[in-house]
């Protein structure tokens, strides 16, 4: 019988690092079996950038699930209704950004979570049963068991509670949005400054005092500062979006051609 599975979670668990793909321009099912084509562990759907809609998204994850790839989604803001509702469709993480303090990932994990780490609410066996008969007890532990509740740091605010975030009974990761950050701090775009690497330093930290996973987005196209940052115990690197690998191949085809045509 097949069972879902969490790549993510299975490869955090054994110290290696998952790689995620951001979704803004795929709007089809067959993004799940693109995504793991290519290699990567996991991709995520983001709301908060694009006009995908809920229906949309929630049947792109859904599709995900029986491949073995692990299908999340980030929200726009703290939209935690929507949050559920993904869940509720087959997401195995919900990404939320600009999470700045314990009181928002709290509610997060409120939302994301069954009781008794949260007070999600229950809508007994769906897609991770795929929607075989399962006993309330198994669906909830289940539920709890592959979600990953992942808070985004995207602000000097954020990364002062790094550790008290990290704390949060339920958080499974903090992922560090690099390029939000970078603009919080007067910096946009110097991922190599020395006040976004003592961020970084801060996040993982944390991450190490509580167990948690630190993860790092917008380092794509920048493979020696992404190897860094695992060195710094990063183990879930967002490695880049459709739109931009579209735009890279395109342009590469199109160089190609031009060349020989003359």
């Amino acid at each position: 019988m097949v069972a879902v599975v969490n790549r993510v979670k299975e490869r955090i668990a054994r110290g290696e690092v998952a790689l995620c793909m951001a979704s803004r321009l795929a709007r089809t099912a067959d993004l799940g079996m693109i995504a793991d084509a290519c290699g990567f562990d996991s991709f995520y759907i983001d709301i908060e950038h694009s006009s995908i809609s809920t229906d949309i998204a929630a049947q792109i994850v859904a599709a995900a699930l029986p491949i073995g790839i692990t299908p999340m989604a980030r929200i726009p803001g703290h939209d935690f209704d929507l949050a559920a509702r993904l869940l509720d469709a087959g997401a195995l993480g919900i990404i939320c950004p600009q999470v700045d303090t314990v009181e928002q990932a709290k509610a997060m994990v409120a939302a994301c979570k069954f009781p008794p780490l949260g007070h999600r609410s229950v809508a007994g066996a769906g897609p991770l049963q795929f929607y075989r008969a399962t006993p309330l007890a198994e669906v909830n532990a289940e539920g709890n068991a592959l979600t990953l509740c992942i808070p985004m740091l995207e602000t000097p605010h954020g990364i002062d509670n790094a550790e008290a975030i990290a704390a949060v009974p339920g958080i499974d990761m903090l992922l560090i949005g690099s390029n939000d950050l970078s603009a919080a701090l007067g910096i946009p775009g110097e991922l190599k400054h020395a006040k976004i690497r003592a961020a970084f330093e801060t996040a993982a930290m944390a991450c190490k005092q509580h167990g948690k996973c630190l993860g790092v987005g917008g380092v794509r196209g920048d493979a020696a500062l992404a190897a860094d940052l695992v060195k710094l115990g990063a183990r879930f690197i967002i490695a880049g979006l459709d739109t931009g690998y579209l735009l890279q191949a395109a342009k590469a085809d199109v160089a190609a051609l031009r060349k020989a045509i003359g």
